[in-house]
């Protein structure tokens, strides 16, 4: 598979994910059925190296494809984008970069099984947030030990989507006062506590997640302690820019779906409604225009100042975009798409999630600020 075959594979998943999405987000449920249909598709592969049967995926490529799967069902797009995150940090990490942070020979053994199930159709989630501190990793409380057989893991973290689905998570911990990252294999010490009951993407399964779990040394990312906050800084596409794709798609869908509610009924000989659905086209088409500068980007100039710049800029164009675009045209339709089970009243709520996602809109807005007045944003304000 290549990358193109890639995103052509999504795109026409779009109208099965669509169909599906309804009943997954009526009973709160995990879209098991959209996960088969990637996995057969070979898309949890994306971002795999081809010498390790994947399609050795661009982020601009992952761009692409998490979009079309945002048309169709952003909950299952948002979960996407969290194994996305692991596997494309740990694909796109130059291997002179993760020497220099320290890694030996054993981390590229371990990262390369890692990828090449995958590959094979294993998903991994991402467990950083903890309740009372959000997303920052340098406040994170859940811990870890040096034993015997390697670490031991104890705390709980919250809103961590796929929970209970993935094959391994992610996890942020510290020791002191290093915050490093592990892979921990799903099983005994993981516990699953169904705490989500959401407004938006409720289908995304972001339960409560607790650990007191013993994994082997080589689970330890890159094999050194304390680099977490580093990749934040030397790779933020994948904490930012990589949830501007879904809902950049989210309000494609948003759009496309007041046009056939409209014109179902008959109503788009109204000139304030046409108006109404033209505006939000424009944002929709601008919002996936930034999401696209952002990745091409990140591709072709990662890690400077300007290319940070855009990965802001796109998660928070893309994140106020959303909820903007399918108020909007949910007003448009009127009130009879604010019932539940029709596709705007989902979209609007799944929308609402958008600027609460870290980053939040807020704060990359304030990240954008700094720049614009010539500060250090990552220095005047600690981010992670």
């Amino acid at each position: 598979m290549t990358p193109r075959d890639a995103i052509e594979a999504a795109r026409k998943l779009t109208p099965r994910l669509a169909e599906r999405a309804p009943g997954y987000d009526a009973d709160g449920t995990f879209p098991s059925g959209d996960f088969t249909d990637l996995a057969d598709a070979g898309l949890l592969g994306l971002m795999v190296p081809a010498r390790l049967g994947g399609a050795g995926a661009t982020f601009a490529d992952y761009a692409e494809v998490a979009m079309a799967l945002a048309e169709g069902s952003p909950a299952t797009a948002l979960i996407y984008n969290m194994h996305a995150s692991v596997t494309g940090a740990l694909a796109l990490l130059p291997d002179d970069t993760a020497t220099a942070f320290g890694a030996g020979k054993e981390f590229f053994t371990y990262r390369d099984g890692v990828l090449t199930a995958a590959a094979d159709g294993a998903l991994y989630a991402v467990a950083m947030s903890e309740r009372g501190i959000g997303s920052r990793l340098s406040r994170v409380r859940t811990s870890y030990a040096a034993v015997p057989a390697g670490w031991h893991i104890t705390g709980s973290k919250a809103f961590c989507s796929g929970a209970g689905h993935a094959a391994a998570y992610l996890i942020a911990a510290r020791r002191d006062d290093n915050v490093s990252y592990f892979l921990v294999p799903a099983g005994e010490g993981i516990r699953v506590e169904e705490t989500w009951d959401s407004l938006g993407m409720r289908a995304t399964g972001s339960h409560d997640l607790h650990l007191d779990v013993t994994v082997p040394r080589d689970a330890l990312v890159g094999g050194v302690e304390g680099i977490t906050l580093l990749i934040a800084q030397v790779m933020p596409q994948w904490l930012v820019a990589s949830y501007a794709a879904v809902y950049a798609g989210l309000a494609s869908a948003a759009v496309d779906a007041g046009a056939a509610d409209l014109a179902q009924r008959g109503l788009g000989n109204a000139g304030a409604v046409r108006a109404r659905l033209g505006r939000a086209d424009a944002q929709a088409c601008a919002a996936r225009a930034v999401v696209r500068l952002a990745a091409r980007r990140v591709d072709a100039e990662p890690g400077t100042q300007d290319t940070s710049r855009w990965i802001w800029r796109a998660k928070l164009v893309a994140g106020d975009t959303a909820q903007e675009v399918a108020a909007s045209v949910l007003e448009a339709c009127g009130a009879s798409a604010a019932r539940r089970g029709h596709p705007l009243e989902r979209l609007y709520r799944d929308a609402r999630c958008g600027a609460l996602q870290p980053a939040t809109s807020d704060v990359c807005a304030d990240w954008l600020g700094c720049a614009v007045l010539g500060l250090d944003p990552d220095a005047e304000t600690p981010r992670w």
